[in-house]
């Protein structure tokens, strides 16, 4: 795991939200407005996996410009038959840039979540997918009739994360199929923000007179 980096204090309302140092898996973490590392800026992450040897995350609400999931399949060699389904392709994280990570809802029934390769995230009906099969398996139409395609992951180390949030560099919320599968991911980080009942505007006044 590598370091997701930056961590600023702001207002004592936001820094209340900000005390959550439990296990976050299933949860999303939101960027405070004093972040400098503009990879995370106003980012909003969902936490795929939280432990003791540390914590891995996905990006949800930065799409990467000028590539799309035809263009990828075209690269790994995978045939669309035909027009490529609209999968909205996003940076994920700084770390493995190069690898993807497909976050798609998990079928129901017992065994279901037992495919290799799927990363099941507790509290969620949600996994986590790096195999090539269910890219082979959205482009064919067989797979998931929603999926979100990240590029990279966020990482940290043993500590780091609950230090991060301890510090007030994220606050935390509940995650909602709105967050990860919505296609406004210019409002995601309002939305999250609002979620806690939080004014955007007055967090964002709040950390520029910290």
């Amino acid at each position: 795991m590598t370091r997701s980096d930056q961590h600023h204090s702001t207002g004592d309302g936001a820094r209340a939200h900000g005390r959550r140092s439990d296990n976050l898996t299933g949860k999303v973490l939101i960027a405070m407005p004093g972040m400098t590392d503009p990879r995370f800026s106003h980012s909003v992450v969902l936490i795929c996996a939280h432990g003791d040897e540390g914590a891995m995350g996905i990006v949800l609400n930065k799409p990467l410009p000028g590539i799309g999931f035809a263009d990828l399949l075209g690269q790994l060699g995978i045939d669309a038959e035909g027009r490529a389904p609209s999968v909205p392709v996003h940076f994920g994280g700084p770390v493995e840039p190069g690898r993807g990570f497909v976050l798609h809802p998990l079928p129901e029934g017992e065994g279901a979540n037992e495919d290799e390769g799927v990363l099941r995230i507790p509290g969620l009906r949600l996994g986590m997918t790096t195999t090539r099969n269910i890219l082979e398996d959205i482009a064919s139409g067989r797979g998931p009739d929603r999926a979100v395609l990240s590029l990279g992951y966020a990482g940290w180390d043993a500590g780091q994360l609950e230090s991060e949030v301890m510090a007030n560099g994220w606050l935390v919320a509940e995650a909602g199929d709105e967050l990860i599968f919505g296609s406004d991911n210019a409002r995601k980080w309002h939305q999250a923000l609002k979620s806690l009942g939080i004014d955007p505007l007055a967090l964002s006044t709040a950390a520029g007179h910290a």
